[in-house]
């Protein structure tokens, strides 16, 4: 892909203008433990409506050396078995983080090694989070929220281990305060700690090819989560079947087994609560050799039945959960079948909609200064991701804390003929009839979809659902080195605002009007998860 403007690539974005290295040498100068005041041991860090006012009064701020002798950010490595969820409903930060243990590469982006409470102790931490191309630093004290001497945070399965909590306040700053982790969308935290790209799927009508998917997913060593039906309206109800409404799980792996005369595929999901476990057929008690063609296979370990760990079918996958999200630096996840092998090549896309020049809403054609588009030589698969900036990029600017996030939507394709330069209005209004839906008009801050595409010329156009609304986007595209991109017009970028949706619309030329397109079915998630 050619791009209308370069993207910036920057590794060490300071959140709050604060330099972990400077402040820690300076507290230890001085013989100072540091306390952040961007984000206090105070309630204006828990947030107004999180607990009530006399919790709040109650509410005490310890640092680990209070509470242990010997405290250690990692002992023996880090792993999903040291997270056991607390008082806030970050269940689906918590499944994230869960799975980002599986995946060292992605884990030491975001919890650098530089820091611990032997050496060079300050009191001071940091973390590392993806926002918008960027990987953002975030600088934290390390007093930590207690209620009636519990952890008000994520609670470390070893007494003197305390990299969740480290990393759960980190992130409740990156976010503005713990209050804003008490729901959400496991999608944005799968982002938001890997820079990746997602796909969603809602399981009630799963695409015909979602097991090559899940499959292909687990041998990549994708990170994947799963939401149960509830939002969160739904209480934390735990039903017969020993899951719980309305909760995010880690999806750890996925497998076909024999199993009678043919094949099992067998999905694995671990509770943050580090509790509660699936009660139907493979989990604990059920016996899968005594069903096997020969009493000779066994299932791998992994695969067995342990604490915190459920397993279960795929059909039954499939019909208790609501949601699942799959996240990877690339779209290995589509790496199955004739696409096995792919190599990805990607193009990354910044601008923005100027009210006036681009922001053109559902009116697109009205002011579309800017098309990307490919030519594609061979039936491949391509995935296209649309990322608003967040609101909360500008106020770390200012000092100030906060996030409120822009959201947006993948709507409809167009079908079309015929292109010389930039798009013309009379080739949107001659074409818009051959519209294509595909997917929920659901708002959402990742707008996500992959396609397989038949040979032919493809453009995309980014647009606001509403005409006026001005915003900065970031579009990634995937898609095979072989493919010739180029882009129609530029316009420069500027920062935006926020509190609407946007819409990614793809318009497809095909060379050929024999040319079938096929459209994958991808969907985004109808309502955040507390738990």
């Amino acid at each position: 892909f050619l791009f209308p403007q370069a993207f910036p690539a920057r590794k060490d974005f300071k959140f709050n203008n604060q330099d972990f290295t400077h402040l820690r040498d300076y507290c230890l100068s001085r013989g100072l433990l540091f306390e952040d005041d961007t984000f206090p041991a105070h309630v204006s860090s828990i947030g107004p409506n999180l607990l009530s006012e006399d919790k709040l009064s109650r509410l005490q701020w310890k640092r680990p050396t209070m509470i242990e002798r010997n405290p250690h950010l990692i002992v023996d490595g880090v792993s999903r078995f040291d997270i056991i969820q607390g008082e806030i409903g970050d269940c689906w930060v918590l499944a994230a983080l869960g799975s980002l243990t599986l995946q060292r590469q992605f884990l030491e982006n975001v919890l650098p090694k530089d820091q611990g409470f032997k050496e060079n102790y300050a009191g001071i931490f940091h973390f590392r989070f993806w926002h918008f191309g960027d990987w953002v630093d975030v600088v934290i004290d390390d007093r930590l929220p207690f209620l009636n001497g519990r952890y008000l945070s994520v609670q470390p399965c070893s007494r003197n281990e305390f990299w969740p909590s480290l990393l759960e306040k980190a992130y409740a700053k990156f976010r503005g305060s713990y209050q804003n982790l008490h729901w959400g969308y496991i999608s944005d935290a799968l982002v938001d700690l890997t820079g990746g790209v997602q796909v969603q799927f809602l399981l009630q009508k799963p695409p015909s090819d979602l097991q090559e998917i899940i499959k292909a997913a687990a041998k990549s060593q994708c990170l994947m989560g799963c939401t149960t039906p509830g939002g969160q309206s739904i209480g934390n109800v735990e039903l017969e079947n020993g899951l719980v409404k309305g909760h995010a799980y880690t999806v750890t792996g996925a497998r076909e087994i024999p199993y009678k005369n043919g094949w099992e595929d067998i999905i694995r999901v671990w509770n943050p609560w580090g509790h509660g476990e699936w009660r139907g057929p493979w989990s604990d008690g059920y016996n899968p050799l005594s069903h096997t063609v020969s009493v000779s296979v066994s299932i791998q370990p992994m695969y067995q039945t342990s604490h915190f760990f459920s397993r279960m079918s795929y059909q039954a996958f499939t019909e208790q959960f609501f949601l699942l999200c799959i996240c990877d630096n690339t779209p290995s996840f589509l790496d199955f079948g004739d696409q096995h092998g792919t190599k990805w090549s990607l193009a990354m896309y910044v601008n923005q909609w100027a009210r006036g020049l681009t922001a053109g809403g559902s009116n697109y054609h009205n002011g579309n200064e800017y098309d990307c588009i490919a030519v594609v030589s061979e039936m491949i698969p391509i995935y296209a991701g649309l990322t608003m900036r967040s609101y909360f990029r500008a106020l770390w600017m200012k000092g100030a804390v906060g996030i409120e996030d822009c959201r947006g939507t993948i709507n409809h394709f167009l079908q079309f003929q015929g292109l010389r330069d930039r798009l013309p209005v009379a080739f949107f209004s001659q074409y818009k009839s051959k519209v294509l839906k595909c997917g929920l008009n659901v708002s959402a801050r990742d707008v996500t979809n992959y396609f397989y595409l038949s040979p032919g010329t493809y453009v995309v156009v980014p647009a606001t659902s509403e005409e006026g609304q001005e915003a900065e986007f970031l579009l990634r595209i995937f898609l095979r080195p072989d493919s010739e991109p180029k882009h129609l017009k530029s316009v420069s970028t500027i920062t935006g605002g926020l509190g609407f949706t946007s819409i990614l619309r793809v318009f497809c030329l095909c060379l050929s009007l024999s040319l079938s397109l096929s459209l994958s079915h991808t969907h985004t998630p109808p309502s955040a998860i507390k738990c």
